[in-house]
């Protein structure tokens, strides 16, 4: 994963698939995309926040200007495997994200105020300024999903199908255990299409074909939402 970029900004689109729908958006794309290299993947991002949530209180509330901080990996980390800090803003529909590869150990120091980033690039300091102005960011919510990617020729389009999206909010790491709580429905995935300027017709109409219509759903605030409830159910 070393040569994912390490900035981008784009438009993202989500939906909600059933497992119908699944098989019939893989077998449409096929005349189409293809799927990367790196085939299904697991992908661990654990989310960064405030003790009283205040980046996705903030988020749930749907504002035109959104951002979130997060250590991505790519199957279980070690202490000193590459893992990806990612500094995730939304404003106007348009997505910025911005990432720096790290490893764990040097990762978890900086968020704990103990050391600095690899490199002093442009990058490294606005996720150093994101940290400072927070404050006291600790590990707040493990998110982990079974992806995988379909791509074209250029780098204009990119849709994923992230496959059985689970989380916990304890053992908040990730170098032990894929384990989670089901974030959806037995059966159904997130897909996500992001793209940079317009979509394509062809997948218009694939999705118009298909009833894939498009939803609204974050995987960090779809936690959020289940934990809170959790909590309520369990004061009665």
């Amino acid at each position: 994963m070393s040569d994912i970029i390490d900035k981008m900004h784009r438009v993202e689109y989500k939906y909600i698939l059933t497992k119908s729908q699944i098989e019939y958006l893989k077998d449409q794309l096929k005349e189409y995309m293809h799927v990367d290299k790196y085939g299904l993947t697991s992908i661990l991002s654990l989310y960064f926040d405030t003790p009283d949530f205040r980046l996705i209180r903030t988020s749930l509330e749907k504002p035109k200007f959104k951002e979130k901080i997060r250590l991505r990996s790519y199957g279980l980390a070690s202490p000193y495997s590459p893992v990806f800090l990612e500094l995730k803003r939304k404003t106007n529909g348009i997505v910025y994200k911005r990432r720096i590869k790290t490893t764990v150990n040097i990762a978890n120091n900086f968020m704990n105020n103990n050391g600095s980033l690899p490199n002093d690039t442009q990058i490294a300091r606005e996720i150093t300024f994101f940290r400072d102005f927070y404050q006291n960011l600790k590990p707040a919510c493990l998110i982990i999903y079974d992806r995988i990617a379909y791509v074209t020729s250029t780098d204009d389009l990119r849709l994923t199908i992230d496959n059985n999206p689970r989380f916990r909010f304890n053992n908040l790491n990730l170098t032990s255990s894929l384990d989670g709580q089901s974030l959806l429905p037995e059966g159904k995935a997130i897909l996500e299409i992001k793209v940079q300027g317009a979509m394509p017709l062809w997948l218009s109409h694939i999705l118009d074909r298909g009833e894939i219509r498009k939803g609204s759903i974050s995987k960090y605030g779809e936690a959020y939402r289940k934990k809170s409830q959790q909590v309520l159910e369990g004061m009665y």
